[in-house]
Parts: structure tokens; sequence; C-alpha cells
């Protein structure tokens, strides 16, 4: 079998170790370049594995090739995975898809990172769940730059009101922004939600008073991080780049495409 293979998709399939080793110098090096490119340096772009319906036994490579943060689109898949790799004492876990009220006391459990806050009601319930577990969190509030109604998260209108609220919930690290980019083809609409979302993240550093605390911008997935890290992205979230295509597209498991 040639392990060195692409899909239709362009996505390297991961067989074994070296598999996952070569993608990941792969996307560390578009990395490299993009910043390159933007006059920024590499260490400004956080990567973060998307490891969504991946196998165990490819999140252990993963983690053997140095990978001490993973994404996670679903809480209770994400929860499964950490309960499996409790030997992994670094590895840690960032759940970055839409998140019910009624499943925050999961996440304030285990995880390290959530980047996918846009309701006050979830700011509550999470801000009492680590209160009980005597433990703080980093947030991202997500912001639907692209007004596809399939997406989650605030309108940029609603941003600054809902921000200034969550000074009351002390649990809760906020960090900065994510989005989603307009699920399309067409760079110039990918790339105007990425200018969006920069553009909303400076107001915020500008008008709240905790904006000196506000950096991060979690954008750009495996086809269109370049395009990110070109407007600001200080995260990208990559997952078949890394870790190789999926069986089944994204609808099958979930109908918002939510980081990689």
């Amino acid at each position: 079998m040639n392990h060195t293979a692409t899909t239709s998709q362009g996505f390297r399939p991961v067989f074994s170790s070296d598999d996952l080793q070569r993608n990941l110098a792969a996307v560390n090096a578009r990395i490299r370049q993009a910043c390159e490119h933007s006059g920024r340096q590499p260490d400004s772009v956080r990567l973060l594995p998307v490891s969504k319906t991946v196998d165990l036994a490819r999140i252990r490579m993963a983690h053997a090739a140095g990978c001490t943060l993973l994404g996670e689109n679903k809480v209770q898949e994400a929860w499964s995975k950490a309960q499996s790799t409790t030997d992994l004492t670094d590895l840690r876990w960032s759940v970055i898809g839409h998140l019910q009220t009624n499943k925050a006391r999961i996440v304030a459990r285990f995880a390290s990172e959530f980047q996918a806050l846009d309701s006050l009601r979830l700011a509550a319930e999470l801000d009492k769940r680590l209160s009980r577990e005597e433990r703080c969190l980093d947030v991202l509030v997500q912001v639907n730059t692209s007004g596809e109604a399939s997406k989650y998260g605030l309108e940029p209108a609603q941003l600054e009101a809902f921000m200034r609220q969550l000074t009351a919930f002390p649990t809760l690290r906020v960090k900065g922004l994510m989005t989603l980019a307009a699920l399309t083809t067409d760079q110039q609409r990918i790339r105007r939600c990425f200018v969006l979302l920069r553009q909303q993240l400076q107001q915020m550093q500008q008008q709240l008073s905790y904006g000196d605390q506000l950096y991060e911008l979690s954008m750009g997935m495996s086809s269109d991080f370049e395009l990110a890290i070109h407007e600001g992205a200080t995260t990208v979230r990559v997952g078949q780049a890394i870790f190789g295509p999926r069986a089944l597209p994204d609808s099958y498991y979930w109908p918002e495409q939510t980081g990689a």
C-alpha cells in the first residue's frame, strides 16, 4: 500500500506514526511559510490538532509526536477519550464545538479550554460547575462572522454587551474570540470572516475593562488556515490535514462544521 497517496480531498491518510508525523510536519511547514509571508513569528500561532472521530491509536501517535493539547467538538467524545488516556498525564483537551447547558458539568470536570461560549446561560452554568470543581477555565467567545443561519455564535452587534457581562463569572478566563468562516470555496468570503473577527477583537481590546487580557483569535482550519494566519489568527484548528480524512463527511456527525 502506498502510504504517501492522498485522498480526493487532498488529505493524506494515516496508517502509522510515521504517516502522522509526516502530516504534522507538513502542517507546521505551512504555518511557518504563512507566518513568513505575513511578517509574523511562527511561535505567534498555536496549532490545535482536532481529533474529532479519531481513534485512540492515532491520538496516542499524536501525543508521541508532541501534541499535548487536542481539540474535540463533542464533549462526550472528548470526555471518553480523556478517560481512556489518563496515563498521558500532560495531555489536555480543548472543547471547540457547540455545548448544551446540561453538558457544562462535563466540561467543568476536565477541559483546559472551551472555544464556543455563546450564551450567558451557558456561562452561568459553567461558572457554577467550575466553582464546585474548584477550577478555572480558559474560554473563547464564538462569533458568527459569516451570517450563515447554520452557524452558532453571537452576531457581531451583540458582542460587546455580552462580553461586558462575563465579568460576573470569575471562573471563566476570557482569552479572545473564535469563528468559523463561511462554508464556501470563495477565498474572499472566507477572508472577510477572518478580517471581521480580527476587527471585533481589536474593538473589544479597546472597549472592555479587561481588554488587555484578550489576545486569542481562533480561526482557520485545514483548508484555509494560511488565510487566517495572514489576518491575525493566533490559533488554527487542524484535523484532517494531520489525522487523515474522515470516513464520512462532517454533516453525518453534526450539522455545523466546527474546526478542522
